[in-house]
């Protein structure tokens, strides 16, 4: 053995890099799955109670609910921040993972993160353009609202089903993400 070269020490720990790789997948597969559980569990109420609710309420305490739980939604930055937050977790999730060369767990987020986007065009392209005609409809007591709940009701509600179900998807997604990061990393 060369005098001049240190022995090699075999109790070194892994290089940072790769320990922060592993921290940050595990971070965002966790953070991913909280926001889109949070996504899921408020479409899924919308979906089970408070549609089949406001459809025994008659059209103008529906017009009426509508509209203030959408101002509610548009004037909360936390709900618009996870909203979205969702997709770029699981994303940037599922890009980690693959550099990482943990494939399977890299698919898995990207197919969490696949249902979610169409979650958020679902939304943007359906449940967001009805919100807006409900909101300028006028008098929720008006004829004008009571043709616009019914178009509303008939367009947004399967719509919110779809939101239920896509997020419900991704959610395993992300669940079998995280269980396959689980054991490629020993965490």
């Amino acid at each position: 053995m060369d005098q001049h070269r240190p022995a090699p020490h075999t109790d070194d720990p892994a290089p940072a890099p790769a320990v922060s790789r592993v921290r940050a997948a595990g971070f965002l597969l966790g953070l991913a799955t909280v926001l889109v559980g949070l996504m899921a569990g408020l479409f899924f109420a919308f979906t089970v109670s408070v549609m089949p609710g406001l459809d025994a309420a008659g059209d103008p305490t529906y017009a009426a609910a509508m509209r203030r739980f959408n101002s509610a939604v548009d004037g909360n930055g936390l709900f618009g921040t996870a909203f979205v937050l969702a997709l770029l977790a699981a994303v940037a999730a599922s890009a980690v993972e693959y550099r990482a060369g943990r494939r399977r767990a890299a698919l898995w987020a990207g197919a969490a993160a696949v249902a979610y986007l169409v979650v958020l065009v679902l939304t943007f392209a359906v449940n967001i353009p009805l919100n807006n005609e409900l909101a300028a409809a006028g008098d929720p007591a008006g004829a004008t609202a009571a043709g616009v709940v019914d178009r509303f009701r008939g367009t947004w509600v399967p719509a919110n089903t779809a939101r239920t179900l896509l997020c419900a998807v991704a959610l395993a997604a992300l669940a079998r993400a995280l269980l396959l990061h689980g054991r490629a990393t020993g965490r």
